[in-house]
């Protein structure tokens, strides 16, 4: 864990007749609220440095109270959903839902339709004015790779369903299911970053060893949320395409295999930072967006009225989200101090 430059040191003091201490730096202390007389722990890595937390509290520290919303009605459609999906987003484990007169049974199947759609809640209480739900989730079983892994996954199902589509004319059964798994898998990455913002220690569990990384973690999954909304709206559009795709739509299809391609190739970067990839993998994703750009620009009144451009327009800026992620991939690259030989293409 970096918390400056590389050169920061500590001298070793004399401690007792035969002990030696090391003082802690001022900011992480107070970060962790640690005070003379309190506990640390720690742990040896195999390469010999230490890993410090402070200690947990006697009895595995107070139970942390549920995130209540406590209301006289809930009227408005999708409020109680907005509110679980930050409350779990956020971190809350458990979330209250209390009403002063009965909860209508189309918000009950909302509420229970949310829960449903997030990974590892469940409700554990349900009474007319009041319902209670709970993440059974452990945090550090999910690593941001492991994430952003997935999500690529899905990403790729999403451009083979519209190739698919393209290529027979026919409808997708898996775009349902691919929006709720996008869904899921984002509100768990968002959740994963609050928590390790406030826990150091799960950070570094999770794939993020030093808490400046959380905001490059930050900028790829806004980036995977809009490819995922993207790429939605991409097979969406050609699903109800007012023509058979295959014929109006076919020049679609290379964008999409280039855009397949570039997001593995992105995504691979990423995750084994190498300077020579990842200026591959930022060429090639602006190069999509150029060519996608060009091809958008170039279509007549007839592409445009059956949302072949808008669909264009939608690889697009896939395209520029993907490159904000080539960015990060760059700067991992860049930060591992290696020297590599990269032959830059000539404009």
């Amino acid at each position: 864990m970096a918390w400056g430059a590389p050169t920061r040191e500590r001298r070793i003091l004399k401690a007792g007749h035969s002990s030696i201490a090391v003082t802690l730096p001022k900011p992480w202390a107070e970060a962790m609220n640690l005070r003379p007389g309190d506990l640390v722990v720690f742990d040896q890595n195999d390469d010999g440095t230490l890993f410090l937390k402070p200690a947990p509290t006697p009895g595995g520290g107070p139970v942390a109270s549920p995130f209540l919303v406590h209301a006289q009605s809930f009227d408005t459609p999708g409020v109680l959903e907005r509110l679980i999906v930050g409350a779990y987003r956020v971190g809350h484990d458990a979330i209250e839902i209390r009403s002063e007169v009965p909860l209508a049974p189309e918000r009950v199947e909302e509420l229970l339709q949310t829960a449903r759609g997030l990974l590892g809640v469940s409700v554990v209480a349900q009474e007319p004015n009041r319902i209670v739900l709970q993440s059974f989730i452990d945090p550090s079983k999910y690593g941001l790779p492991q994430l952003v892994q997935r999500m690529k996954m899905i990403l790729v199902a999403f451009i083979e369903e519209a190739e698919a589509m393209i290529g027979s004319g026919g409808r997708s059964r898996r775009l349902t299911s691919l929006k709720d798994e996008t869904s899921r898998v984002l509100a768990l990455l968002v959740r994963q970053l609050f928590l390790a913002s406030r826990d150091w220690s799960l950070a570094r569990r999770i794939g993020s060893p030093d808490p400046r990384h959380l905001l490059e973690w930050r900028v790829v999954v806004h980036a995977l949320r809009e490819m995922g909304e993207l790429l939605e709206d991409v097979a969406n559009r050609v699903q109800t395409a007012p023509e058979a795709p295959v014929v109006a739509w076919t020049e679609l299809s290379p964008l999409l295999t280039e855009l397949k391609e570039s997001l593995k190739s992105v995504v691979d970067a990423l995750m084994h930072p190498s300077l020579g990839e990842a200026c591959e993998a930022f060429s090639a994703s602006t190069h999509l967006a150029d060519a996608a750009r060009s091809a958008s620009r170039g279509m007549n009144g007839a592409a445009r009225r059956s949302g072949l451009t808008a669909a264009t327009s939608a690889l697009e800026r896939s395209a520029a989200s993907l490159t904000s992620i080539a960015e990060v991939a760059l700067d991992r690259a860049v930060s591992m101090g290696g020297s590599e030989r990269v032959l830059v293409p000539a404009v």
